[in-house]
């Protein structure tokens, strides 16, 4: 077992695939900390998906991470911008020693991080959702999604 794991990811909105990689990541570590990786302009805000992944997942640290960079997996210099970012939220003295992650990310992550990289399900067999498709058709995937986050949902998505 590990001292410290991480996930960061936008959770936009939190879903059960989500709920499954923090589930499998958690008895892999002693403490897992996860980033709540925040925008100001995504439209579900920051600090709502922040509270609902420690209510759903009260053995986690859940940190809201909110900044304006831009993702751009090819550009080093903006690598470096979030990795500044991403150590200055770090709430550890040391770590984290694994990155857990499903997304092509997780690899560069984890080595920018000096930690080892455990991918969880990447082609979503088990829990075959992503945030983006709950975004594109919130209301078709409300069965993917916690009571706390469905109800939220079915609100905005009716609108």
């Amino acid at each position: 077992m590990a001292p410290t794991g991480l996930i960061i990811g936008r959770f936009c909105p939190p879903h059960l695939g989500h709920s499954h990689l923090i589930d499998s990541a958690t008895p892999q570590v002693d403490r897992l900390v996860v980033f709540v990786n925040a925008r100001t302009s995504e439209p579900i805000p920051g600090a709502l998906r922040a509270g609902w992944l420690a209510e759903l997942h009260p053995q986690v640290h859940v940190v809201l991470v909110e900044h304006d960079l831009p993702t751009d997996f090819n550009d080093p210099e903006l690598w470096n911008r979030w990795m500044a970012m991403f150590r200055n939220a770090w709430p550890e003295p040391v770590g984290p020693h694994v990155v857990f992650s499903s997304e092509p990310y997780g690899s560069e992550l984890a080595r920018r991080f000096g930690a080892a990289e455990v991918c969880v399900d990447p082609g979503r067999a088990t829990v075959p959702i992503s945030a983006t498709m709950i975004r594109e058709e919130p209301l078709a995937h409300l069965d993917m999604l916690a009571p706390v986050v469905r109800e939220w949902v079915r609100q905005w998505g009716g609108t």
